[in-house]
């Protein structure tokens, strides 16, 4: 595991952690996370905590990824309209059947060039090609599909994909407090990190039991304290 340096930081680590978790865990702007530092008698200003978002969330994602187990072998993609620059985009997303987040892309097209690329970024990044790939009836999946070889593994209908499109939620609730992204590499980039910090505390407390929610809380804050810690 690659060693993040804390070097010539004026607050304790603990802190620094706690910002970034803030900031990726929830819907908040950086002026909220400034407020709720203030309150508990901490002076961080907005600009300190976008640089410390900036400079170790990335960081905290490679590591969460790195011991995240291997997904289910049932896919799902989807692709919705986001907001950024002040142009439309696509998110392009791919979802495994527990709904944890495998990639997301943002790319100017919903074609079968853009589904291709997603496709090929998947398979390169889990290592392994999944039994089942489930997606809305755009045409771009089955062309893709079709040209990798994989056409007999697609499927389609129904409600079949309301993992995909329910795993875009987060990210609408962000563009909306936001007034829309940025930029389509700075959305890129925090979606990316989002995402893994997303992946790690998604614990569905709403199917399990409160002792259970316990002790995978627990797994979580654990996994969260080990990829920031600095060695």
């Amino acid at each position: 595991m690659n060693p993040i340096s804390y070097a010539r930081l004026h607050y304790p680590l603990a802190i620094v952690q706690h910002v970034v978790w803030l900031y990726l865990r929830f819907n908040l702007s950086l002026h909220d996370v400034e407020d709720l530092l203030a309150e508990r008698g901490l002076d961080v200003s907005y600009k300190t905590a976008r640089r410390w978002v900036a400079r170790f969330g990335p960081a905290y994602a490679h590591r969460l990824r790195a011991v995240r187990p291997q997904p289910s072998d049932i896919w799902h993609l989807d692709e919705m309209f986001v907001s950024s620059g002040s142009r439309m985009r696509y998110l392009w997303r791919a979802v495994d059947a527990e709904g944890k987040v495998l990639e997301i892309l943002v790319q100017r097209r919903r074609d079968k060039r853009a589904a291709l690329k997603l496709m090929r970024s998947l398979l390169r990044k889990q290592g392994f090609a999944p039994t089942a790939i489930v997606t809305d009836k755009l045409r771009s999946y089955e062309a893709a599909l079709r040209e990798i070889g994989m056409a007999d593994r697609h499927v389609t209908g129904g409600r079949l994909n309301n993992r995909a499109e329910n795993s875009h939620q987060p990210t609408r609730l962000r563009e909306r407090s936001w007034i829309g992204f940025k930029k389509p590499g700075a959305t890129q980039r925090f979606l990316s990190v989002h995402a893994a910090i997303y992946n790690t505390f998604n614990i569905q407390r709403h199917l399990i039991s409160r002792s259970t929610l316990r002790t995978l809380r627990g797994e979580a804050f654990a996994q969260w304290q080990a990829a920031t810690e600095a060695a």
